[in-house]
């Protein structure tokens, strides 16, 4: 298997999400991320990781406030 990220193929699910909170993370995230696919694969990929539960618990704070305004959780 590749390394995370990676082009490979995989299958995928289709999600459906409220349309201002698109708009919103598309105006926020736009020059970012290409699209709102890849913001969402960024994000739950950093949540996901292993090493993810050392991560400092500030920054965790800041980053589940961020989601959390987002709508995300």
């Amino acid at each position: 298997s590749g390394p995370a990220g990676s082009t490979m193929q995989c299958e995928t699910r289709v999600i459906e999400l409220p349309e201002q909170l698109c708009e919103a993370v598309e105006r926020r995230f736009g020059t970012r991320f290409s699209s709102l696919e890849e913001f969402l694969i960024f994000a739950l990929s950093e949540f996901s990781r292993d090493d993810a539960a050392q991560m400092d618990e500030a920054e965790r704070r800041v980053i589940e406030q961020r989601l959390r305004d987002l709508g995300y959780v």
